[in-house]
């Protein structure tokens, strides 16, 4: 009877262990899985360079560029918009010696470039079809992609008469103060809109470098 007894005691004490010892696992610290690596985009690296900066938690991390009332001398009528490409920085025309300044992107080594032109069009949330000079380095790239918050457009875009550029939002608002377009001026798309609402097609547009 006593070994019986204690037979049932050590069974009951190794189903005890077990039962502890998968208790104890149960309730182990839950470790996150690693966040993984960003995908390669080619829309990205076209319009912004690869890879975006990351937060913690996988968001693109932008650095912002304040919109601001600044003191303006240079001699440009109220209205008027000057893209100073070598500042990295737009200027919109207040007069009485102020203008708003806002962070831009600027063309990339190879695809800078200077001069006088005025706003031809506007659009809303616009389509976006690559150009056939564009197609033939990247034949990767879309055809035609519609408006939205995927478009490398952004929010909106101000076409430049005589040129293939437009002053236009942006999906990669990180790339805002660097060298990184084929040649277009990008805006963060709160500083676009901003920026749509307050000219008129034939604001003139003075890009320097």
């Amino acid at each position: 009877m006593r070994r019986l007894a204690l037979g049932l005691i050590c069974a009951v004490g190794a189903v005890c262990g077990v039962s502890s010892e998968g208790f104890a696992r149960s309730q182990a610290p839950h470790q996150p899985a690693p966040a993984p690596a960003p995908a390669y985009d080619p829309l990205s690296a076209l319009f912004g360079g690869g890879f975006a900066p990351q937060t913690s938690d996988g968001r693109p991390q932008a650095v912002a560029i304040p919109r601001e009332v600044v003191a303006f001398s240079a001699s440009y009528a109220p209205g008027t918009v000057i893209i100073a490409t070598n500042e990295r920085r737009l200027y919109y025309t207040l007069g009485n010696g102020q203008a708003i300044r806002y962070g831009v992107g600027v063309g990339r080594p190879g695809f800078e470039w200077a001069g006088t032109r005025y706003i031809a069009h506007k659009r809303e949330w616009p389509d976006w079809t690559p150009p056939s000079q564009m197609l033939r380095r990247r034949p990767d790239l879309p055809r035609h992609m519609v408006g939205g918050l995927n478009n490398p457009l952004g929010a909106r875009a101000m076409y430049l008469s005589g040129t293939l550029y437009r002053i236009h939002g942006s999906n990669e608002p990180w790339t805002i103060g660097q060298a990184v377009s084929s040649g277009c001026i990008r805006m963060t798309n709160d500083d676009v809109v901003d920026l749509y609402n307050r000219v008129r097609v034939g604001t003139r547009v003075v890009v320097t470098r």
